[in-house]
């Protein structure tokens, strides 16, 4: 990732994983999350809409750092860049995909749960990482473990997976951790319901635990 980048996702702290199946819910859904401080994302592509919602939201909520989540092919990180992607990240850790991300000029954190995901990741120059699954992977205990040999080398993580309100401390406290991800703050549930308010009132809420930790 670009220097510029790494700063921006260390500043928002939280990057909210989206799931949008429904056009119509993409702008109002970036809306209700800046509304809440939450300024940066990761809209899976798990879904047929996910790049026309991208879209949406780069041309009418443009404070939003746009993120994608699921990279899983070359194809799909060139379709990325070509909407105007901030980054991207993905669940594995696949040379190819990290390949053309660099060559693309596309920041782009890979998913790493084992030594070797990490050593693979370092092969092709990548620093900030994304740990996932993180809870049923053994959570910020087991990362810091598993870092121990690199830590030397100042990598970044990203966890995802099975965070939320009440685990989130237990990372943003570790300076190993640039940022977490969670699906908490707008999930599926929420998102169809339009309920907008909650999601807003969910990233306020992580908004305020980070200035909390980070202010200290």
């Amino acid at each position: 990732m670009t220097p510029e980048m790494i700063a921006k996702i260390d500043d928002s702290g939280v990057i909210a994983v989206l799931v949008i199946d429904q056009l119509k819910h993409a702008v109002p859904l970036a809306k209700a999350l800046l509304k809440g401080g939450v300024d940066a994302i990761e809209l899976t592509l798990r879904t047929p809409v996910a790049l026309d919602a991208a879209k949406l939201i780069k041309k009418e909520v443009s404070e939003i750092t746009l993120g994608f989540g699921t990279v899983l092919t070359t194809e799909q990180v060139k379709a990325v860049v070509d909407l105007g992607a901030d980054f991207a990240v993905a669940p594995g850790c696949n040379p190819k995909v990290i390949a053309e991300a660099v060559k693309l000029g596309l920041p782009f954190a890979p998913g790493i749960m084992t030594p070797t995901d990490i050593e693979m990741a370092l092969q092709e120059g990548c620093r900030i990482l994304k740990y996932f699954p993180a809870e049923t992977s053994g959570g910020i205990a087991n990362l810091k473990n598993m870092v121990a040999p690199y830590q030397y080398l100042g990598l970044k993580f990203i966890p995802l997976g099975g965070l939320n309100i009440n685990n989130a401390r237990t990372y943003l406290e570790s300076p190993l951790i640039t940022a977490i991800g969670g699906s908490w703050i707008a999930k599926s549930s929420l998102i169809h319901d339009e309920n907008w308010g909650q999601i807003t009132q969910n990233a306020q809420e992580i908004r305020n635990l980070i200035s909390d930790i980070r202010t200290k």
